[in-house]
């Protein structure tokens, strides 16, 4: 559909010129969940308070510094500071634990080279919670028997941050009529899906790119599927608003866009399964038409 595209610095920016020009948002402006940069703020902001008031105090003589209390302490004015902020509740947990689980594993004797290699391993696996705060998700069986009864026939669907294809090669098997394209940014999972693809049967149509989600035009697609986090969904919906022809859907996985009203919401795999919630573009449009 579109040629590979290159990723912008933060992943997160504007879409590149082409020919069809998008007033596509960037999403950190889009949406008001708090971006990590804000929470690495805080998390300073307590270790910087803390450090004023244990400097003079241990600092000026000759007591020895109790690291146990002081990351005790930081992690609290951290909890503290993310409870005045109006931090969600996972970042505040994140702020209590951070500093004095880091401490109490720095006493474990384990070699600083095992951190930097999981650091990386992490990294390329979940590149996209660090720059975007889209964690790794992979849909379930249930969610592609739904999504294989939903779509419509001979759809061209895109799955924007599609992990390791648990969704696009799955749905080739069981809909050869889809035109399917897997795209995903962070390079281990969008490694895994490239050998899912070699080693797999093959499919021909499917197609699985490394790239940004917010660099790929969607003005070719008839579906977007997207199983990503709260944060972004308005700016996504805004970008799928702005590429998908009037009539193209839009299918969110658990979590719904802000202030639009899905067409359609399925429950995939029984009452207690996941989401899918089906948004059309143009709706009123459309309908206004038929």
């Amino acid at each position: 559909m579109s040629a590979p595209s290159q990723l912008p610095p933060d992943d997160a920016g504007t879409p590149p010129d082409t020919n069809a020009v998008s007033d596509v948002p960037a999403p950190a402006d889009a949406t008001p969940y708090p971006s990590p940069r804000r929470q690495l703020a805080l998390q300073g902001g307590a270790i910087f308070l803390v450090l004023c008031i244990a400097v003079p105090t241990f600092g000026l003589g000759n007591t020895p510094w109790p690291w146990g209390g002081i990351a005790a302490a930081i992690g609290a004015t951290a909890l503290g500071l993310a409870f005045l902020t109006r931090q969600p509740w996972w970042w505040k947990l994140i702020h209590a634990l951070f500093f004095p689980l880091a401490w109490a594993v720095s006493g474990l004797g384990i070699d600083p080279g095992w951190f930097l290699l999981a650091a990386i391993v992490l990294l390329l696996i979940y590149r996209g919670a660090l720059t975007g705060q889209i964690p790794l998700f992979l849909s379930n069986r249930a969610t592609v028997a739904a999504l294989a009864e939903h779509l419509p026939p001979g759809a061209r669907v895109v799955d924007l941050g599609a992990g390791i294809g648990s969704v696009v090669f799955p749905l080739a098997a069981l809909r050869p009529d889809l035109h399917l394209r897997g795209v995903e940014n962070a390079p281990l999972a969008w490694f895994i899906g490239r050998v899912r693809q070699a080693l797999g049967p093959h499919r021909a149509n499917v197609a699985w790119q490394f790239g940004s989600l917010w660099d790929e035009r969607l003005e070719a697609v008839d579906v977007v599927y997207a199983f990503l986090s709260p944060a972004p969904m308005a700016a996504l919906w805004d970008k799928v608003q702005a590429e998908l022809p009037p009539g193209g859907r839009l299918v969110s996985n658990s979590f719904p866009v802000p202030d639009a009203t899905p067409e359609q919401e399925v429950v995939a795999g029984g009452d207690h399964g996941r989401h899918l919630f089906f948004y059309r573009v143009g709706a009123e449009r459309v309908e206004a038409e038929e």
